[in-house]
C-alpha cells in the first residue's frame, strides 16, 4: 500500500489528484498540507500547516506537490530527502536550473520523480505515436497546438498564476507546458527553439501570450501558441505528414483522424487518475513513470529557451 501525504489543496488537486488517489486501489491517503485546515476536513485525515511537520509525522511512501510553482523545487527535493517518491505537479519548476537539481536528488536518493503532465497518458496520443510509426501520414514535418480562452483573476481565484516569482510566466508554463511536453513524447528533443511572448490586452506582470516554434531532430517543426486573452475557446492539436495529417482537435476530447480512418478514444473520467495509477506501479516496479523528472527536464528546457530569446 502506497501511502500519500498531499502538499496544497488547490482546484486541480481536489477535483482531480485527490480523487485519483482515493479511488486507486494500491494507494491510501495519509495526511494533508495546507494554511486553511478547513479544507482538510472533508478528507477526515491530519493536516500540517509545515511540509516538514507533515514529512516528519507521516513517513509517506509518496508526495503530490500541488502548490505554485515557485515552491515546488523546494518541496520536492525536502519529500524525497525525507525518502518519499514524488509526484510533483506541472511545470516542474520556475526555471531548468532548478528542476535539474530536483532529478539529481531524486537519482542520487533512489527515489521516483514523476511530473503531473497527464496527456501522455490519453489514449489517442497513444494511438499517434503508434499510427506515425506506421506511416499513417507518411513523413511528419509539422505539429501545430493552440490552446487560447480568458483568463485575468479579477476575483483574486488563482492570482498568484499572474505573479512572475510565484509562476515564472503566463500561459507559456500555464498551458504551453502540456502541449510542449507532448511533442516532446511524439516527436523527441529539440534541437532549435524559438519563442514570442508579449503581453497585450491583461495588465499583469507576466506574458498573456505565447508562442513556440520548436524544431527536432528529424527536421520535423512545431508550434504551440497559448493565449489568455481571448473569449473564443480553442483547443487544437494536429500533425501533417507528407502524405495526410492526424487531426485531434479538441486535444481534450476523445476523437482522433487521419487518411483513411477515425476512431473514438475518449480519456479516464478523472484525467489525472491514469497518472496517479502509472505513477504508483513505477514505484512498485523500480521503474520510471512515463512522466518523469527526467522527460520533463526537456520541457523546462525549452520553455526557458522561448523565454529568454522571446520577451517583446
Amino acid at each position: 500500500m502506497i501511502r500519500w501525504l498531499v502538499v496544497g489543496i488547490g482546484d486541480i488537486a481536489v477535483k482531480r489528484v485527490i480523487p485519483g488517489i482515493l479511488s486507486e486501489p494500491r494507494s491510501r491517503l495519509e495526511g494533508l498540507v495546507t494554511r486553511d485546515p478547513a479544507k482538510a476536513t472533508p478528507y477526515g485525515v491530519p493536516s500540517w500547516s509545515s511540509i516538514d511537520a507533515a514529512l516528519a509525522a507521516v513517513h509517506p511512501d509518496a508526495v503530490y506537490v500541488a502548490t505554485p510553482v515557485a515552491l515546488h523545487a523546494a518541496q520536492s527535493i525536502a519529500a524525497l530527502r525525507a525518502g518519499a517518491h514524488v509526484l510533483c505537479e506541472k511545470p516542474m519548476a520556475l526555471n531548468h536550473a532548478d528542476a535539474s537539481q530536483m532529478v539529481t536528488v531524486a537519482h542520487e536518493i533512489g527515489r521516483t520523480l514523476g511530473i503531473a503532465y497527464y496527456r501522455r497518458m490519453y489514449p489517442k496520443i497513444e494511438r499517434a505515436r503508434a499510427l506515425i510509426e506506421a506511416g499513417a501520414i507518411g513523413r511528419p514535418v509539422f505539429a501545430e497546438a493552440t490552446n487560447h480562452y480568458w483568463f485575468y483573476p479579477e476575483d483574486g481565484a488563482r492570482a498568484w498564476l499572474i505573479d512572475p516569482k510565484l509562476a515564472g510566466n503566463g500561459p507559456l508554463r500555464d498551458i504551453a507546458s502540456h502541449r510542449i511536453d507532448v511533442l516532446a513524447y511524439l516527436f523527441g528533443p529539440a534541437r532549435r527553439v524559438t519563442g514570442h511572448l508579449s503581453t497585450l490586452v491583461h495588465p499583469t506582470a507576466v506574458e498573456d501570450n505565447a508562442t513556440v516554434l520548436v524544431e527536432y531532430a528529424s527536421g520535423m517543426r512545431g508550434m504551440v501558441d497559448v493565449r489568455w486573452h481571448s473569449h473564443v475557446a480553442r483547443d487544437e492539436f494536429r500533425i501533417r505528414g507528407t502524405d495526410g495529417e492526424l487531426e485531434l482537435t479538441p486535444l481534450n476530447g476523445p476523437e482522433i483522424v487521419w487518411p483513411g480512418g477515425r476512431e473514438h478514444l475518449p480519456p479516464h473520467a478523472n484525467l489525472h487518475y491514469p497518472m496517479v495509477e502509472d505513477f504508483v506501479t513505477a514505484i512498485l516496479e523500480g521503474r520510471q513513470p512515463r512522466s518523469s523528472g527526467d522527460t520533463a527536464l526537456e520541457t523546462e528546457r525549452i520553455m526557458d529557451e522561448a523565454a529568454r530569446n522571446g520577451k517583446t
